[in-house]
């Protein structure tokens, strides 16, 4: 008997490997040419912390760690992709669209729903919330509602009451308001010296802006 000839299974497995190539080649073309929208699967199927913290037992503060990486890499994400779409100054706060970060305080209140003392979530998530549009979303009402949860399960926590004060200082220029979290925190047992002097001296800030003010107006 004649041994069929391997020629023609071999010309076929080389005209398959062209087409997959051509085919590979074509795609990335059309991707090139066509590129598809990026896909920002930023939804939270669960918003509520004792609801999570139920499902998670006692797997609670792995959980916490998990949330709070999201959290980071949602605020960078966001704010990288911001920072590469506006080329020009900054919008006013006023139609600043900061639904760009709507996500920002839920991933925030979970992740201190689910380890109610973990204080670097607190700290820095109350920067990340207060930094204005569009490095942030522009709401340290949101930052001091998160240090203010922070304080309830810790009231000798001395540290969240000066990033409160610090909070009402650089992101509200309220600095009476500012002042007294500087003297609450003072008081605190083992809270830094400076901080009672720091509350003095963000009042007579204070008075001295309003009256300068007052005086430029009444020369105006």
């Amino acid at each position: 008997m004649k041994r069929a000839s391997a020629w023609p299974i071999v010309g076929i497995i080389a005209v398959v490997v062209l087409l997959t190539a051509v085919a590979a080649q074509l795609q990335a073309a059309r991707e090139r040419w066509f590129p598809p929208p990026p896909v920002e699967d930023d939804a939270l199927y669960i918003d509520s912390g004792s609801a999570l913290k139920r499902l998670t037992v006692s797997f609670d503060t792995l959980a916490a760690d998990v949330y709070w990486i999201r959290a980071i890499q949602y605020y960078g994400s966001t704010k990288r992709r911001l920072a590469s779409q506006i080329s020009g100054p900054e919008p006013p706060a006023m139609i600043a669209d900061t639904s760009d970060y709507r996500n920002l305080y839920q991933l925030l209140d979970l992740t201190t729903s689910l380890d109610s003392r973990f204080d670097i979530a607190y700290r820095f998530g109350a920067v990340f919330l207060a930094e204005g549009y569009p490095s942030g979303p522009g709401s340290p009402d949101l930052a001091i509602r998160l240090l203010e949860k922070g304080l309830r399960e810790r009231p000798d926590k001395w540290q969240y009451m000066q990033d409160i004060g610090f909070v009402r200082y650089w992101y509200q220029r309220d600095y009476r308001g500012a002042a007294e979290w500087f003297r609450k925190a003072s008081e605190v047992p083992g809270a830094p010296i400076w901080l009672k002097p720091l509350a003095a001296m963000t009042v007579a800030q204070g008075i001295c802006i309003r009256n300068g003010t007052a005086r430029g107006r009444a020369t105006g």
